[in-house]
């Protein structure tokens, strides 16, 4: 497998440079930059193409509708010609609590939005001139304007990562993709996730391997079951955010995704009330076995095991979220987990 991370460039900035290039050093094959809603994701990727070398680059994610399609190429190549050849583009449909609460831009829509983006996309990629008539983009628009094409060179080779969970953007994803970005994973129902993008890759005549399988995780290392314990205990609010708070009471993904693994039920009265107010009582909902099933947290033995269940379920770049409460801390556990990923293959 290879490594990756993910990182956000809002705040600590000098701290967040200084762990992506130790974490270089330390042999990491990938770093993203999430946008969320803090800094953009092309401003930090920039900064840190001129400070690293080796390391590959990606936007995890750039939010699709934030930005014009053409906008989100122009943005790609030249992070691309920038890095040196070191860039992908992640692109992912955020959701409705973003995208309409932040940016004043409606969420009606998503998957057409990002099959039309993908494409356009594409075509400025390759120098085409940028002729589009869909149902969520029209370009150019009526009147005296006339197709253009970029000036930029063309770069046909940016590989394009997209972050999904539903059905159908997973189906889409196998389909027009060369990644998928995925998160909320459980090896042990990656059916839920597999069935569809293996549904998309054969409608584009590809197969698995023809797909970047890049999941993400939190990985921490307990010394015994007491610390153990301890770990899983401070993280169930954490994911109870994530199924109640990550969206609105009729629309979170992550909720979606952990129910179609075995936890609707649960899912749902963590999701209702966190929603009611009682944060703390969501957090006592949720157990062991979801935290468990959804990081690489444990014992070192453990979290190989892990790493090896990750492997054999089809994953093909893990992405580790160190964690530590100090930038030394979290470089060992990265540097461990690096270690580890290297043992299992």
């Amino acid at each position: 497998m290879r490594t990756a991370t993910t990182i956000e460039g809002s705040g600590g900035w000098a701290e967040t440079l200084e762990f992506v290039l130790e974490a270089e050093k330390l042999g990491l094959d990938v770093c993203w930059v999430a946008e969320a809603w803090g800094s953009d994701a092309p401003s930090v990727l920039g900064f840190l193409a001129g400070r690293t070398s080796r390391l590959q680059l990606g936007s995890g994610i750039m939010q699709v509708g934030v930005r014009t399609p053409v906008a989100v190429a122009q943005a790609a190549l030249t992070l691309a010609d920038m890095s040196g050849g070191r860039f992908s583009l992640g692109l992912g449909p955020s959701g409705p609590q973003v995208m309409e609460g932040l940016h004043g831009v409606p969420f009606a829509k998503p998957l057409t939005r990002m099959r039309e983006t993908v494409e356009i996309v594409r075509s400025a990629f390759a120098g085409e001139k940028i002729s589009f008539s869909g149902k969520a983009f029209e370009i150019p628009l009526p009147g005296e304007a006339r197709p253009m094409r970029l000036s930029s060179k063309p770069n046909e080779d940016i590989p394009i990562h997209l972050a999904t969970l539903s059905p159908k953007m997973l189906e889409l994803t196998g389909e027009v993709a060369d990644g998928w970005l995925g998160t909320s994973f459980v090896p042990e129902g990656a059916s839920a996730y597999f069935s569809h993008l293996d549904a998309g890759l054969a409608k584009s005549g590809r197969v698995r391997g023809d797909l970047d399988v890049c999941q993400g995780a939190e990985v921490a290392f307990a010394s015994d079951e007491d610390e153990l314990r301890t770990m899983v205990g401070s993280r169930k609010k954490e994911l109870a955010f994530s199924l109640g708070g990550m969206g609105s009471a009729s629309t979170n993904f992550y909720n979606d995704a952990y129910s179609r693994q075995g936890w609707a039920d649960v899912a749902a009265e963590v999701r209702d009330r966190w929603q009611a107010g009682d944060r703390d009582g969501a957090a006592s909902l949720v157990t062991d076995e979801m935290v468990l099933g959804t990081t690489l947290i444990g014992t070192e033995d453990m979290v190989r095991a892990r790493l090896r269940v990750w492997r054999d379920a089809g994953v093909d770049t893990v992405r580790l979220y160190p964690s530590g409460d100090s930038l030394d801390a979290r470089l060992s556990t990265l540097g461990r987990a690096l270690d580890l990923v290297r043992q299992v293959g």
